[in-house]
């Protein structure tokens, strides 16, 4: 029992931590893109691991069975709409940022 209430910690630990990571790349990247690859990957997978952990503090029962289904509804919509977002911005113009913008220009 202590060894599953310590998996749960640390996958709720982790997924807290990851939240914020995406918070903060979020903030700090520079285009919509990039933006976009740090919110769904965080996004994704925050709530994972958020999920997985409060599964095993909740057991087997029907509350784990629903954190199992809102996993599975995660998983394939969370990076569905990441994929919409981004193909959205593209059809409407809007241009990723590169590197190359960047190295004519003198400082």
């Amino acid at each position: 029992m202590i060894i599953i209430d310590l998996l749960s910690w640390i996958c709720l630990f982790a997924g807290g931590l990851l939240g914020i990571v995406g918070g903060i790349g979020i903030h700090r990247f520079p285009d919509f893109y990039s933006r976009l690859h740090a919110a769904g990957i965080t996004d994704t997978l925050c709530a994972m691991l958020i999920l997985l952990g409060l599964g095993l503090q909740a057991g087997f029962n029907l509350a784990a069975f629903k954190l199992a289904l809102i996993f599975v509804f995660l998983f394939f919509t969370n990076p569905t709409a990441s994929h919409a977002l981004a193909n959205a911005a593209l059809h409407s113009g809007l241009k990723p940022k590169l590197d190359m913008d960047n190295r004519g220009a003198k400082s």
